[in-house]
């Protein structure tokens, strides 16, 4: 095993405040449906926006980096090794097999994460960004002049912005579970923090049949 700078200053401090703005954006979000009782109705609204606007933000720098630094190749799909992932998380993760390929780091993601945060980015995070901005603008401007934006319900927008915060809660739970099958419990975990990641001997391009027993990939 050889320790490798893996995660970049930008990359673990991007992930860790964007993990924090969507949890609290599901705290508040929630509470502005009524199903959690916090900070109180109007706070909660007012968090919520603050947060919102935070991650825009966050979300203009993240696209910067990305292309600036050529990261963005780093979540281009790809079907091969598809069927060799699949039947690892769903079988070989409980029989302590070896992960179908090697992770490097000019291939982070294995070849199903690729899918996943694809579609996170172009299609999950997006239909939030959306929905959420018409339901913050929905009447604007709202003085007497020609309306710019003035939707008659927002009932649809509420069901697709609700619908997508739990397909991203679900990806934040499922991502923390998996983050705990590294070859120890805290190892992917510490990675993320450090950027320096414990790995094997590794190919050119991260696709070659592993021949250890690692796990050190998490979704």
């Amino acid at each position: 095993m050889k320790s490798e700078y893996i995660y970049k200053a930008f990359e673990r401090f991007w992930h860790w405040t964007q993990a924090l703005l969507i949890l609290f954006l599901a705290l508040t979000g929630f509470e502005i449906h009524g199903s959690l009782h916090f900070f109180g109705f109007e706070q909660a609204v007012a968090y919520h926006k603050f947060a919102a606007v935070s991650f825009l933000v966050l979300i203009a720098f993240a696209i910067f980096w990305h292309f600036t630094t050529g990261e963005w190749k780093q979540y281009i799909p790809t079907v091969q090794h598809i069927r060799a992932y699949i039947e690892y998380y769903l079988v070989g993760i409980f029989r302590n097999a070896p992960h179908p390929t090697k992770k490097t780091v000019l291939s982070k993601l294995n070849p199903l994460q690729k899918l996943v945060y694809f579609a996170l980015k172009i299609l999950v995070i997006p239909v939030m960004v959306v929905s959420g901005l018409l339901y913050m603008f929905y009447h604007y401007p709202d003085d007497n002049a020609m309306q710019t934006l003035n939707i008659k319900s927002l009932d649809t927008i509420a069901v697709v912005h609700t619908a997508a915060a739990f397909i991203l809660v679900a990806f934040v739970i499922a991502h923390v579970y998996l983050t705990t099958t590294g070859h120890t419990v805290t190892s992917n975990l510490k990675a993320m923090i450090t950027g320096y990641e414990e790995l094997p001997p590794s190919s050119s391009d991260g696709l070659t049949p592993s021949p250890v027993n690692e796990k050190g990939t998490s979704l």
